[in-house]
């Protein structure tokens, strides 16, 4: 077999590809069986109808047909390995020539064009400049993070005086549309101020006091109803505040290894300092990925994007209603797709570069923390990633935040004041912290098989 690349645009090629006959030959004996066992000749058991019967029923074009039909795509993979291209799309085929069915003399000629992997050229980004803002621990950061603490075991405390910010009430509320019940629930603990359970909550109770009531207007968030406008009435059944513990040594020795304040108050410091240089790091390394994709230029095949397109406006996933569905929303998921298609590219590019590899115990720990980030078990997640075939694709993120921590940790970084910023530790190998924005699976075509393409009898 004989294949050859013809580069159409710099993200996509055309495959032309010339099967001998010979090499055609076990295809043509497999159709024989197959076309054997589809007939049924008076005398002769199904599948053992000899080959010369079936060029009498059938015709040998057919054979030839359907030999052609089921060994395309073996020989289209073979061609894509051959010549090492990486393709993201679904091939377009077309059959130039096929053996002559009666003399058996020729060859058969296909073309393929599919969109490809662009390749990039990787300039020196050693020593990429970048600013980040200047960030410093202070007191109040330290006070908030104790506060925190101590909330963690604070108690509440029963009040007899209208609701406030912050107060933890006990609420009834019922929901009405056009005077009829749609919902209710009693006994439900609320906080006053987050915001988490329906809009204009906080502003109707706010004032109230115990056994006191408030009708508020909103639309509800939840159940059969969601989306819709109704009437709430609420009742405050009681309200309470949060006391915290006195932060002295008893509390340190409760809430913490350590025995005196003092001691938890350098540990709690060194955390905002380590949490304000994560803050700078990952602005640090927002803004070196921003600057690699403007120093390498990385074309985006048009069937990448219209893929995600599809795939995000899907009717049933939840974006495919006209609310949703609009111009201003699909110009966003372009953007955002063409930039993650750029982003793994050049990270791709980088990583081979700098021959970056993904040990088992980092893949391990990217799997625990993902797995933490939706709740699940990690065993649990393990498997279904496993069962799904996404583990390659987990092992291509972690090579790409690896190397995206690689150019990082060559970076040259200052804070607005002019000081340099020292992320050793933020880019160390194998954190979590320095990682790539999410980027789309632009891999998962590169084994996109030929299916149902239909090879005419050219005899």
């Amino acid at each position: 077999m004989k294949s050859a690349v013809e580069n159409l645009t710099p993200t996509r090629v055309k495959l032309n590809v010339e099967v001998p006959f010979e090499e055609l030959k076990p295809s043509i004996d497999e159709a024989y069986k197959t076309v054997a066992s589809q007939i049924q000749v008076p005398g002769f058991r199904k599948g053992k109808v000899p080959s010369q019967l079936i060029d009498q029923r059938v015709g040998r074009g057919y054979v030839l047909e359907t030999a052609i039909n089921e060994g395309l795509n073996g020989w289209y993979q073979s061609a894509v390995q051959e010549t090492g291209i990486r393709p993201l799309s679904r091939p377009e085929v077309e059959i130039t020539e096929v053996p002559d069915a009666k003399t058996n003399d020729g060859e058969l000629k296909f073309h393929a064009e599919v969109d490809i992997r662009p390749e990039v050229e990787l300039p020196d980004y050693a020593g990429i400049k970048v600013e980040v803002a200047a960030v410093e621990a202070d007191d109040a950061d330290i006070e908030k993070s104790l506060d925190e603490l101590r909330g963690r075991f604070g108690t509440l405390k029963s009040e007899d005086r209208p609701a406030a910010n912050d107060d933890f009430l006990t609420i009834d509320i019922t929901a009405t549309i056009d005077g009829a019940e749609v919902d209710s629930a009693a006994g439900l603990s609320y906080q006053v101020g987050t915001g988490t359970m329906l809009e204009g909550l906080d502003e109707a109770v706010t004032g109230l006091s115990a056994d006191e009531e408030a009708i508020f207007d909103t639309t509800l968030v939840g159940g059969d109803h969601a989306g819709e406008a109704a009437q709430v009435k609420v009742t405050v059944k009681s309200v309470k505040v949060r006391e915290l513990p006195e932060a002295n040594d008893d509390f340190a020795q409760l809430a913490s290894e350590f025995d005196t304040m003092e001691e938890l108050r350098a540990d709690l410091a060194k955390q905002a300092s380590d949490s304000k240089v994560v803050e700078q790091g990952v602005d640090a390394r927002d803004k070196v990925l921003d600057k690699l994709v403007e120093m390498i230029p990385v074309p985006v095949p048009d069937s990448v994007v219209e893929e995600q397109l599809e795939a995000h406006f899907k009717e049933g996933n939840g974006h495919g209603d006209g609310e949703h569905d609009t111009e201003e929303h699909r110009e966003e998921v372009r953007t955002n797709t063409a930039r993650a298609f750029q982003n793994e590219v050049i990270l791709d590019a980088i990583a081979e570069k700098e021959e970056v590899n993904v040990s088992q115990n980092e893949l391990i720990d990217y799997i625990v923390t993902t797995a933490s980030q939706y709740g699940m078990d990690p065993n649990q997640f393990a498997q279904i990633i496993d069962q799904s075939g996404q583990v390659p694709m987990m092992v291509s993120e972690v090579r790409r935040r690896k190397a995206l921590a690689v150019v990082l940790g060559q970076a040259e970084v200052t804070d607005s004041e002019g000081k340099a910023v020292d992320l050793s530790d933020f880019v160390r190998p194998g954190d979590e912290e320095a990682t790539a924005p999410e980027a789309a699976d632009a891999d998962s075509a590169e084994d996109e098989v030929v299916e149902g393409t239909v090879v005419k009898d050219k005899a």
